[in-house]
């Protein structure tokens, strides 16, 4: 029997490095591609093609670091309303 409730809401608190994403750069088999960010003085970020291919990460959003080391992609407009710029 399956209860209809409301699952547990949660706050973000982390810090994590991130920028805003320009344009992702592959190659034709996306065995590594990398990351060019919309803030200027920042190089292109290299990313492996796991990385391309388990994030799918597209211009508009954003290129995440997290503590542990761990490299994501996360959609602007959930970013945003989670993170502010230190």
């Amino acid at each position: 029997m399956s209860t209809e409730r409301e699952l547990p809401k949660y706050r973000s608190h982390k810090e994590v490095w991130a920028v805003k994403i320009k344009n992702v750069l592959t190659n034709a088999q996306m065995s590594d591609g990398a990351i060019v960010p919309e803030d200027e003085g920042y190089g292109s970020i290299p990313v492996s093609g796991e990385y391309l291919q388990k994030h799918l990460p597209s211009p508009g959003g954003y290129y995440v670091v997290y503590p542990d080391g761990y490299k994501s992609w996360s959609p602007a407009e959930a970013f945003e309303s989670g993170y502010t710029r230190l």
